[in-house]
């Protein structure tokens, strides 16, 4: 994951609330485990109406999804995540979100971003109005920003943390391999090891 301090583009409006996970990307379209390739599954049901906002050729090139309380409830579907992302769409705004949906988000190099709702109703007045306005998603400031308007969001500073660095769990807890081999060279003889590696490199201290 590339590190993300912020993200800015032109909006997409869904005045919609309660968005869920299989509206977003329909069950039949998750078959797959490869986190790529869904973009043409995107609100494939709602994409047959020719005056849905994504098939408006003013929202070709734009990469900030503004939509209504509840985004993302429903089932865990990681692909919900995928994509969004595919589509080329780097950050969504929105009241509230489905927690899993949330989390995945972020964890997928997902900008997830929680404002008020009389912020994200003006976002989305604007971009009905202005489609050209640029929208952006502060993360090192922690602020939406577009125009006029203006709204300072919070974020879990884990979460926060891994984005800016551009690094998933694992990969943070990877860099914290000596620590770990420290800690296990301390614990007793009898208690379970965690890998041969570890063995190894005890053996040679």
């Amino acid at each position: 994951m590339r590190p993300i301090s912020g993200h800015t583009g032109t909006g997409i409006p869904l005045r919609r609330s309660g968005v869920d996970t299989d509206q977003i990307i329909p069950s039949g379209f998750c078959r797959s485990l490869r986190k790529t390739g869904y973009q043409d599954a995107l609100f494939a049901t709602w994409r047959v109406d020719p005056d849905f906002v994504l098939n408006d050729p003013e929202r070709a090139d734009a990469s900030v999804l503004v939509t209504g309380p509840d985004f993302g409830t429903g089932s865990s579907r990681e692909h919900a995540v995928w994509a969004l992302r595919d589509w080329g769409i780097g950050a969504v705004i929105a009241p509230s979100f489905g927690d899993i949906f949330w989390r995945n988000a972020l964890r997928n190099g997902l900008l997830a971003v929680r404002v008020p709702e009389q912020a994200t109703t003006a976002l989305l007045d604007l971009s009905e109005a202005e489609p050209w306005t640029p929208i952006t998603v502060d993360l090192v400031g922690q602020q939406v920003r577009a125009s006029d308007v203006v709204a300072d969001f919070e974020i879990d500073a884990d979460a926060r943390q891994r984005l800016l660095l551009g690094r998933d769990e694992i990969e943070l807890t990877l860099g914290k391999d000596d620590l770990i081999k420290a800690y296990e060279r301390g614990r007793p003889r009898w208690l379970p090891r965690l890998g041969q590696d570890l063995v190894r490199a005890d053996s040679h201290d």
